[in-house]
């Protein structure tokens, strides 16, 4: 029965997070039903989407797209919008029960809190969203009332092991990183790296903005401050280890010394499904860990002095106000600037350093000052490519 099927607006359809996403409803459409797709500029993408899923409505944020997409889907019982407020706005119109943020970066904040705002149970996929904002998006899901599931295989894996503990038995969590592909290089090593290089990841799937955010250790500081909003942690609560293999996506260790781990194959389908589908666990026939074949699991401390980028996301983490705002502003144009080869890949830190020292701080920030802040950022990072 229609009636019965949980009903999700995916945010971010075309990218990897979406169209695992998507992969999950394919399997599951007895029980799961697609009501919002929405896309930054993939328009065909989006289209062939929303002919196979048939949703409700459909955003292309790219209003220079929205005259193909509309025409594309003219036959189709879909209402087509363009723009980025639209996808905030869709919000207060759907019926969706989930709603997956798959947005990369700051793009995610605005309809995340317009999901909610409207009640929505949100499915955290954009990580960005609590480091822009972490104090005020915790605020609004306690006076809301509204569940935030991570989707982030980290947090998901850290949401899993916390699953049945109480919060003041929790001593630490322990974030594993995968190293990325420039693990065990020297800072002189990576004077040269290539955008091909950076974008080559040894375990993931992933866009390229994550992927390169990955080889410089800065998503996994934005992970780290995504966990201290998620689960209510202090900064010496949260650790991270550098572990390549990426079987054990993250541990919590408890206060009598014990330590549990999750873990699986690195797949994301596992995370999103469990968020899909939460408090129970989906049966699926994905591919299962061979510990036979994994032979070992190994571990190491983060190497902060050349990948600079994690001590960075601390530093704005301990500031508080809208230091983690500067930061991943700043992060955003240095990430595209290195993507069109216009800046260097150690560059990407010492920007983001540069903008972190010169951009105007503020204590207690407003949704208005978050705005203007990224838009701040922004122009102070360009006006330093020059």
């Amino acid at each position: 029965m229609e009636e019965n099927k949980k009903k999700i607006a995916i945010l971010g359809s075309t990218g990897s997070i979406g169209t695992q996403a998507l992969d999950i409803v394919r399997e599951n459409t007895h029980e799961l039903q697609v009501e919002v797709l929405t896309a930054n500029t993939s328009a065909e993408k989006l289209i062939q989407q929303a002919l196979e899923f048939k949703p409700n409505h459909v955003v292309i944020a790219d209003e220079s797209k929205y005259k193909m997409v509309k025409e594309a889907l003219i036959h189709e019982d879909v209402k087509v919008f363009a723009g980025e407020k639209a996808i905030a706005d869709l919000m207060g119109i759907t019926s969706a029960d989930m709603v997956l943020t798959a947005m990369v970066g700051y793009s995610g904040l605005l309809p995340t809190i317009a999901a909610i705002k409207n009640k929505k149970r949100i499915a955290l996929a954009n990580k960005e969203t609590l480091v822009v904002a972490g104090e005020l998006i915790t605020q609004l899901c306690n006076e809301y009332q509204v569940e935030m599931l991570p989707v982030d295989s980290e947090h998901s894996a850290i949401f899993q092991c916390m699953t049945g503990e109480k919060m003041d038995s929790i001593e630490r969590i322990i974030l594993t990183a995968s190293g990325g592909p420039f693990r065990g290089k020297q800072y002189h090593e990576l004077t040269q790296i290539t955008r091909e290089q950076a974008l080559k990841h040894p375990n993931w799937t992933m866009g390229a903005k994550i992927t390169i955010d990955s080889a410089t250790l800065m998503n996994k500081g934005f992970e780290v401050i995504e966990a201290k909003w998620l689960f209510g942690l202090e900064q010496s609560q949260i650790d991270v280890v550098v572990h390549p293999q990426s079987i054990i996506h993250s541990m919590v260790e408890f206060t009598d010394g014990s330590i549990k781990a999750q873990m699986g194959l690195p797949d994301m389908k596992l995370p999103i499904q469990y968020a899909f589908y939460y408090p129970e666990r989906k049966q699926n026939n994905w591919p299962r860990t061979s510990f036979a074949d994994l032979k070992q699991l190994t571990f190491e401390a983060p190497d902060k002095t050349t990948f600079k980028n994690l001590d960075l996301a601390y530093y704005a983490m301990e500031k508080g106000g809208n230091a983690a705002c500067i930061l991943n502003a700043a992060n955003e144009i240095a990430v595209q600037a290195f993507l069109e080869n216009k800046l260097s890949f150690l560059g990407i830190a010492e920007l983001n350093e540069a903008c972190l020292n010169k951009a105007t701080f503020v204590k207690q920030p407003s949704i208005d000052d978050y705005i203007q802040s990224d838009l701040e950022v922004r122009n102070l990072a360009k006006s330093m490519l020059v």
